[in-house]
């Protein structure tokens, strides 16, 4: 019973994720005179969920080494990625080329980003601390709203339509049932793979951001609204993350 309640909880943070994509779509033609903030938004909350929900935890894990080893081998994934999707022309929605691929960076790198989250759910609900596990789930599932709006900008851009987003943006945190599940059924090894898995994430993260993201939030003529975004961005992920006391 406690395994398919963890399955339970697990599913609905990545349901939450798909949540998290649909108000952008409320913004309807608005969406115009909103994309440079909405691209400063998608910085702001990627940049802080690494530092406050991957690298800070990492730390707190154990091996600095091994956070130091995940994060370069996360930047390794993304350029790796980036000159594989170059090399291809990616289509989603109604656009294709450096849109399409773009929104497939968000995508991939978010993906990868929840499987660390998955495995701290299944280590906290295996841990036996009393209101752990329900803790790290409302923790993770609040979390993953906002990350599921960062995932829906770039969608939005690349004309996918509302349900499309719902799922593609649900489908970034598949990795948190299958890594809550081994993390609790292996929770001594699980703890060990923690620090490197959240630097991996981290890194990725980071360099996606760095050489994708703030590149549009930042363009000349509109880089008041892309700070401003980001500033916004950042601020409600760490006030959220203040509250949730991660």
């Amino acid at each position: 019973m406690t395994v398919v309640l963890l399955l339970l909880a697990a599913s609905a943070t990545a349901l939450a994720t798909g949540i998290g994509a649909l108000p952008v779509y409320a913004l309807g033609e608005r969406i115009e005179r909103w994309r440079p903030a909405l691209w400063g938004a998608v910085a702001g909350i990627m940049a802080t969920a690494s530092i406050q929900g991957l690298i800070l935890p990492g730390l707190r894990e154990g091996s600095d080494v091994s956070l130091v080893a995940g994060a370069l081998a996360g930047v390794g994934f993304l350029a790796i990625a980036r000159v594989a999707l170059a090399g291809h022309d990616v289509e989603i929605g109604q656009a294709r080329g450096v849109g399409a691929r773009r929104a497939a960076l968000v995508i991939a790198v978010l993906f990868v980003h929840s499987l660390p989250e998955g495995l701290a759910l299944g280590a906290a609900w295996a841990s036996g601390t009393t209101g752990l596990g329900v803790f790290v789930f409302v923790a993770i599932g609040l979390q993953n709203i906002p990350e599921g709006t960062a995932t829906a900008i770039p969608l939005r851009d690349a004309g996918v339509g509302r349900v499309r987003a719902f799922w593609m943006a649900t489908l970034t945190s598949a990795p948190q049932p299958v890594g809550a599940l081994f993390a609790y059924a292996l929770v001594e090894t699980t703890h060990s793979l923690l620090p490197a898995s959240f630097g991996f994430a981290a890194g990725a993260m980071l360099a996606l951001v760095a050489v994708e993201v703030l590149p549009v939030a930042l363009r000349p003529g509109t880089r008041e609204a892309g700070l401003a975004g980001a500033l916004l961005g950042a601020a409600a992920m760490a006030g959220l993350g203040v509250l949730l006391g991660t």
